[in-house]
């Protein structure tokens, strides 16, 4: 009897004893997995640690885009677009390197990751979000319409010079403004960019050129060329942001984070007014 009474404590004691292991060992793996879980998280898409541990962000954009990104008479890239690219890299502690690229492949270009994002007065239009996502904006502008000095012809809007040729940048917000005004191959010439459209105006290959209206004034200064009609354009379109990858969604929020600080802190306005001469981030305030 007395035997029989140790053999059931033993049981019992040992059948607590396996009650208890496996709960500590259901804490050890409940524990292991809450430690697990912001792991993952916090490793995201990549897309910022990518760039982060590059020590720099390339980016592509058309250099011959004054005043938004352009070459000095030195050979140096400079403008709107490059000082604030610079401003960026100093925020998010990066360089920035710089990729020249064909205006009318630079999407593809961008998705073929030849280079981090596009900063380079890109319009946020409804067909590229398709595409890519933007950071921003950082300004606005519409498109207007450059003829030479001497024309004295009556033009108001691009309804106006129907049955003439004008010209503007293949893949541009121009070309885009001058199609859904009817304009096609006969009536419209596409350059890679805009110096070869001034280049015809001179010539007289061309009757106008359409052009951003925030890249129209360093045209205008040359005395050559003067502006014509009220600013086309000007809707949620006339916004302008930085290209970048669908995937991409931590570097997106560093990029907007870094935008958000230029604005607050008076930093665009003032590269705006030394390029352009006027805030074109005023319609964002």
């Amino acid at each position: 009897m007395k035997r029989k009474s140790i053999l059931t404590i033993f049981v019992l004691l040992l059948s607590l004893a396996l009650v208890v292991t496996g709960c500590g060992n259901s804490g050890k793996v409940q524990e292991q997995s809450q430690q697990e879980e912001p792991q993952g998280e916090q490793q995201g898409d990549g897309s910022w640690a990518r760039v982060k541990e590059a020590g720099k962000l390339v980016v592509g954009l058309d250099d011959g885009y004054p005043p938004m990104g352009f070459r000095n008479d030195k050979g140096e890239l400079v403008g709107f677009d490059i000082d604030m690219g610079d401003e960026i890299g100093k925020i998010l502690g990066i360089e920035i390197e710089w990729v020249p690229t064909d205006w009318n492949g630079v999407v593809a270009a961008l998705k073929a990751k030849k280079f981090d994002v596009i900063i380079s007065g890109m319009n946020m239009w409804e067909e590229r979000k398709k595409e890519v996502n933007f950071a921003g904006p950082y300004g606005a502008a519409g498109q207007v319409i450059l003829v030479k000095e001497d024309n004295n012809d009556d033009i108001r809007t691009l309804e106006d010079l129907k049955g003439k040729v004008i010209g503007t940048q293949l893949g541009s917000t121009g070309e885009k403004e001058a199609r859904d005004a009817g304009f096609d191959e006969k009536t419209m010439k596409l350059y890679n960019k805009f110096p070869e459209c001034f280049a015809d105006l001179d010539n007289g290959r061309i009757e106008a050129v359409v052009i951003d209206a925030f890249a129209a004034p360093e045209w205008i200064k040359t005395v050559k060329y003067k502006r014509v009609g009220e600013t086309l354009g000007v809707n949620d379109e006339a916004f302008i942001g930085i290209a970048v990858r669908k995937e991409d969604k931590e570097l997106l929020d560093k990029l907007n984070e870094a935008i958000d600080t230029l604005l607050e802190n008076g930093t665009l306005t003032e590269i705006s007014e030394k390029w352009i001469g006027h805030d074109i981030t005023e319609e964002l305030k």
